[in-house]
């Protein structure tokens, strides 16, 4: 009987010797320091734009897509953006496709749709990836720069950056734009 139990012991700190070996999703050294102010995007129009012009604003980013079943946010986001604006709120569009293909549309096309079906009028930006190897590097910070620093679950996932481009505050996917939580953070973060 002892054998046994002095062998899962032995098994129990193999184990956690192997957990604390694994690596594990932390925020890069240089990476910890950045704000808002230190990523260049690129527009949905194809032209870079310094995000360093937001810095002073509370930005509300979020990934988007036109075929998803979250897409009736972008209802709610330029409701936000019309009643925050002159208050210093500005929203963000991130397309991406990462999500079983539910933003398949070239830059055109989603403009197009965005404007069309929700008079969308915030800023839109180039399609990216927001999670994995190739995540875009302003999402990348995004997820380090909050608690939860685990990869965007799905379409729609939104950061609220504070005016001093360097505090983050996130809420999922299925958080809609007009939820009680939300409109405080973003009442808080304008005052």
């Amino acid at each position: 009987m002892k054998l046994v139990a002095v062998g899962l012991v032995g098994i129990a700190v193999l184990a956690g010797v192997a957990y604390a070996m694994m690596p594990k999703q932390t925020t890069p050294k240089n990476e910890m320091n950045k704000s808002l102010a230190d990523f260049t995007v690129v527009d949905i129009k194809g032209e870079k734009v310094s995000l360093k012009k937001y810095v002073g604003k509370s930005v509300l980013i979020v990934n988007v897509a036109s075929k998803c079943g979250n897409t009736p946010q972008y209802e709610g986001l330029e409701a936000l953006q019309n009643k925050y604006k002159d208050k210093g709120l500005v929203v963000l569009g991130f397309p991406c496709n990462q999500f079983n293909g539910q933003e398949p549309g070239t830059n055109e096309e989603i403009l197009e749709f965005c404007q069309k079906t929700y008079n969308v009028t915030f800023p839109m930006f180039s399609k990216v990836d927001v999670k994995g190897e190739n995540a875009d590097p302003l999402y990348k910070w995004l997820v380090h720069s909050t608690e939860n620093q685990n990869d965007v679950e799905w379409n729609f996932a939104k950061f609220l950056v504070s005016k001093d481009g360097k505090s983050v505050k996130r809420f999922g996917a299925r958080t809609k734009p007009q939820a009680e939580e939300v409109v405080a953070a973003i009442e808080s973060s304008l005052n």
